[in-house]
């Protein structure tokens, strides 16, 4: 983890990361498939796998999850939202982009990522983020590329297959499932909310879990 969120994390006493799933149940939480690995697991993903099952899918330890979406929340909840680009080139990503870039007030992106976005300041729809969001850091290359050349911290969800060599904070976590990328989003913008004094810890989302999945007729219509 890069050195800007080592704070963020020794901070974290006042167990804000349980807080942030306070109002799902371990058992809903667990059936979006959210700790569902792949198969592989790189050395960078390893420290975040609690066991392999007998079918080779590697296991993620859902509470260290928990507590990177609140480090994440923390760090983007300080930052002036109209800088926080929130990217996703996965299909399934869509809609948990969108919802969080509604409630969160995040600019998000899920068309094609433009190169030059964030390096040619000519370029039309050119961005300056402070901080970039994406959910996978393998699919949505060039935006975290560019991100990285200019000195923007990134911020992924990461599967137990990916490497995360450009990523200084991860999100542990299934990036492939619809559900789970709903679930994700759906945490991560309660615990923004949280931080920035927009949402009380037993308040009510304005959006459920099912709110952030991206529906399959969507892709149905699409085909």
């Amino acid at each position: 983890m890069s050195g800007r969120f080592d704070d963020e994390e020794e901070r974290d006493e006042s167990g804000s990361d349980r807080l942030i799933a306070a109002q799902v149940s371990e058992k809903s939480l667990l059936s979006t498939g959210i700790r569902v690995g792949t198969l592989i697991r790189t050395k960078s993903m390893t420290p975040f796998v609690s066991r392999t099952r007998p079918d080779g899918l590697h296991v993620i330890d859902v509470g260290k999850t928990l507590e990177r979406i609140d480090v994440a929340g923390r760090f983007i909840a300080r930052i002036d939202m109209n800088s926080v680009v929130v990217y996703s080139a996965r299909e399934y990503g869509k809609t948990p982009v969108e919802k969080f870039g509604e409630l969160t007030g995040a600019f998000s992106i899920h068309t094609r990522f433009t190169p030059g976005t964030f390096t040619n300041p000519l370029l039309p729809g050119h961005l300056d983020p402070e901080v970039l969001v994406v959910t996978d850091p393998s699919i949505d290359s060039q935006a975290v590329s560019e991100a990285s050349k200019i000195g923007v911290p990134v911020i992924s969800i990461c599967d137990t297959d990916n490497v995360c060599s450009d990523v200084d904070l991860v999100i542990p976590a299934n990036n492939r499932g619809r559900k789970a990328l709903a679930a994700v989003f759906w945490l991560l913008g309660r615990s923004v909310l949280m931080h920035s004094g927009r949402q009380l810890a037993d308040q009510p989302m304005k959006y459920t879990i099912e709110d952030f999945e991206t529906k399959l007729i969507e892709k149905d219509e699409e085909e």
